[in-house]
């Protein structure tokens, strides 16, 4: 026997008799979920310095981070030495097995090697050894020691280095685990991850790989997230749900990161087979790779979950059988109040076909009970396009009115409190959604809208199984608890209270899927990318409009005066949320200026030619600051520095400073079957943090090469007509040069009559140079690898 059509009246999914009370019931259940949520992502309290020995304390850790930050300390810097220093005798006072692998090593697969050259570095890895009773393998705690040259790595990587010690302390204090952990601190990770590729190609006790867990950060706070792991990972996963006290980590994620260029020591495992987890916590970003970044900027209750979560990883992989890992497939996996969900990737396409078909299933059902016909559905379903649009489109507009009104955040990661900006775009987010509900609902209808608005989230969910399938949950499981509540809420009473709990129900599924998601991808992406942010709210959203509905008068069936006061109640949410939209914008506008504490970040370098006597002010900000502005003039090309170069540099002219360049000795000058073999010594005249040496590919074609002994990669050489328009082909960089100089062989088919190469070398800090005028109070060094550069280069030909 059919179900009698629905009245106009009846076109929701739920028509409470009590409907203000069923709107607070359903919004406080999702408030309260969110809440939960909220906890979960937040940091633990730090434990204090006297905590029980066997525990991590981010008081004992913070005073190794105050120590090994004490200053900037790049790789080859006399401070570096310094450090590792300390953790050689930290460690060896634990009694560990400690040694310094010190070796030249390439970069980690060449991964952005100079010119199509190659980057090398000279580096000393810290590695110690804690045997295992009945060893199955190895377990790997790395975090790299060397800072950038413009800051002190309060942050990264002190904060991973100190938790590799007292992670260290607390193992040795308590029962030896059954597996070996190594405990791996590697230098020039800032330069080039030479040192993880060293250790990982190299040394004795990666012969046989492992278990990596790599320890990082980009920022100064947030929890700590797993970010990256090796492929097949659903064994790892499974000891991270168990081993982790605060497992705050997505599969999405995971995705997201294999698809991006950026890189950090744990590529340099993956590179030789290893598998493992990489960790990092990454809001505060505004003093990544800067001066302020010191121990003072530390949330140590970040820390405190690093060391947690590193801990008990250890423990939980020291215990375990480590043949048994590699599983043949990727995990589904994300962060729940207790633990964390996680399900075979092989369910993924599963999964998004029982979205599609149970929203089609709500479809049908809808349709026959009289809430929406054909015309209203297909309606409905474009309609709700509309939010998923305009909702990303807004919060990149706005924050482009907001950095017109403050150019200095575009050298941002993000601002230096971005909390009210976030809730800016969520709020814009909501603005949007609730606008267009109130317009489309009247018309559409709120059932017809419910199911379009779970329709796109069932195909987002089918497009995202094919393109990024650890991220297909995002989108399938709450289109699918959405259709389940729908066809619950459907076939009960519509007046009763099973039709809201159903949806409530629904929306929480949604709410502790989507609202991390939200939360996350602030600090992941920054204030530059907020629109994707805005995405992942509308689609929460979309997925609680039964549940929004109740906010709204009982749809169909009004005339006159009861129909305009049902379109001004509807309007309210929109209103109230565009007003908090407004509220936050202006609150972040005067709360976030910049300051002596919070300064405007610059960039400028100097630039010196040793031949010609002839220098240029650099500077790589696409719309200079005034202070940056007294020194540079328009974009200009800039050349005889290879790697400095591009097209996006604004150059200005400088005084000449009495420097030298770095010099190239002739050791041997062979020739044999039309080929050219010179062995140099590249020999820097003043200590530098790296040099380089390139061949002028109008001159010779490089067909081989070699650093300190090591051949290394050359890569396509330019062709004669290439050459011509970018004069420097092959070309070799050095980090951390020893005083001695770096030997180098490279072997060419000339040219012509004369081999031309350019030497390099590059430190740091424009303080003493002529015609410098330091930065005043509110401007900063923006995080860059070339921020504060001098680098001084000479042609010699041969």
């Amino acid at each position: 026997m059919g179900v009698p059509p629905a009245s106009a009246a009846d076109r929701a999914l739920t028509r409470p008799r009590r409907r203000p009370l069923a709107a607070l019931a359903a919004l406080s259940a999702l408030g309260a979920v969110g809440a939960v949520m909220l906890v979960t992502l937040a940091t633990p309290t730090p434990r204090p310095a006297d905590a029980p020995a066997d525990e991590f304390s981010a008081g004992r850790a913070y005073r190794t981070v105050q120590t090994v930050a004490a200053r900037p300390h790049p790789a080859g810097s006399a401070a570096n030495d310094q450090v590792r220093e300390h953790l050689v005798g930290a460690l060896r006072g634990l009694g560990l097995q400690t040694e310094v692998q010190d070796t030249v090593a390439p970069e980690a697969g060449q991964l952005s090697g100079a010119a199509g050259g190659a980057t090398v570095a000279r580096v000393r890895n810290v590695v110690a050894r804690l045997p295992g009773t009945a060893s199955t393998g190895r377990v790997f705690l790395v975090a790299h020691y060397d800072s950038v040259q413009t800051g002190p790595g309060g942050n990264d990587d002190a904060a991973g280095t100190s938790t590799v010690l007292e992670v260290a302390r607390a193992l040795t204090a308590g029962p030896r685990p059954r597996n070996d952990v190594v405990f791996v601190l590697t230098d020039a990770e800032e330069a080039c991850l030479c040192g993880a590729a060293a250790f990982a190609a190299s040394h004795p006790l990666a012969a046989d790989g492992g278990v990596v867990l790599n320890l990082e950060a980009r920022g100064s706070t947030g929890p700590v997230i797993m970010f990256e792991t090796s492929r097949n990972n659903a064994e790892l996963v499974a000891a991270f749900g168990r081993g982790a006290p605060h497992p705050v980590g997505t599969s999405f994620a995971v995705e997201i990161y294999r698809a991006l260029p950026n890189d950090t020591d744990f590529t340099a495992f993956l590179d030789h087979d290893f598998v493992g987890l990489n960790s990092a916590y990454i809001d505060g970003g505004a003093i990544y790779h800067t001066p302020l970044d010191t121990p003072a900027a530390m949330d140590r209750g970040s820390l405190q979950m690093h060391g947690d979560n590193a801990l008990g990883l250890a423990r939980e992989f020291g215990r375990a059988d480590l043949t048994a890992l590699r599983a043949g497939h990727d995990a589904t996996y994300f962060p729940v109040p207790g633990g964390l969900v996680r399900y075979p990737g092989w369910l993924t396409w599963p999964l998004a076909a029982l979205a599609v078909l149970g929203v089609l299933a709500l479809g049908w059902l809808v349709r026959r009970t009289g809430r929406a016909g054909t015309g209203r559905l297909f309606a409905g379903f474009g309609l709700a396009l509309a939010p998923i649009v305009a909702a990303p489109v807004a919060a990149q507009l706005l924050w482009a009115g907001i950095t017109a009104l403050r150019p200095g955040y575009a050298e941002l990661l993000d601002p230096y409190r971005p909390v009210w900006y976030r809730l800016a775009v969520v709020a814009l987010a909501a603005t949007i959604l609730l606008a267009w509900y109130a317009l489309a609902r009247r018309w559409a209808g709120p059932a017809a809208l419910a199911v379009g608005g779970l329709g796109w989230l069932a195909l987002l969910g089918v497009a995202l199984a094919a393109l990024v399938p650890g991220g297909a949950y995002l989108a399938t499981l709450p289109a699918l608890a959405g259709a389940l509540a729908g066809l619950v809420a459907l076939r009960t009473r519509i007046d009763g209270p099973w039709p809201v709990v159903a949806v409530t129900l629904a929306g929480a599924v949604a709410v502790v899927i989507l609202l991390p998601t939200v939360v996350l991808l602030f600090p992941a992406l920054g204030m530059a990318m907020g629109g994707v942010a805005a995405l992942f709210a509308v689609l929460l959203g979309l997925a609680a409009l039964p549940v929004l509905d109740l906010l709204h008068p009982a749809a169909g069936g009004q005339r006159g005066l009861v129909a305009a006061r049902a379109r001004r109640l509807g309007a309210l949410p929109a209103v109230a949320a565009a007003l908090a939209a407004t509220v936050f914008a202006g609150v972040g506008l005067a709360v976030d200026r910049f300051d002596a504490a919070h300064p405007v970040p610059t960039h400028l370098m100097y630039a010196l030619d040793a031949g010609t006597g002839t220098a240029r002010w650099i500077s790589r900000e696409a719309d200079p600051q005034p202070w940056t502005d007294g020194y540079v003039d328009g974009p200009a090309a800039l050349a005889g520095f290879p790697g400095l170069g591009g097209t996006d540099l604004r150059t200005g002219p400088a005084p000449a400073a009495n420097l030298p360049a770095p010099t190239v000795q002739v050791l041997a000058d062979t020739t044999a079957g039309g080929l050219r073999t010179l062995r140099l010594r590249l020999l820097p005249q003043r200590t530098v943090r790296l040099t380089t040496l390139h061949v002028d590919a109008t001159t010779a074609e490089v067909t081989r090469a070699e650093v300190a002994g090591r051949e290394v990669p050359v890569g396509r050489q330019p062709t004669v007509e290439e050459a011509s328009l970018d004069r420097w082909g092959f070309g070799i960089v050095f980090h951390a040069p020893p005083a001695e100089g770096v030997e180098i062989t490279l072997t060419m088919r000339p040219r012509a009559g004369q081999v031309s190469l350019r030497a390099m070398d590059a430190s740091d800090g424009l303080d003493a140079l002529p015609g410098f005028r330091p930065r005043p109070a509110g401007v900063g060094v923006v995080g860059s690898h070339t921020s504060e550069m001098l680098a001084v280069a000479r042609t010699y030909p041969f």
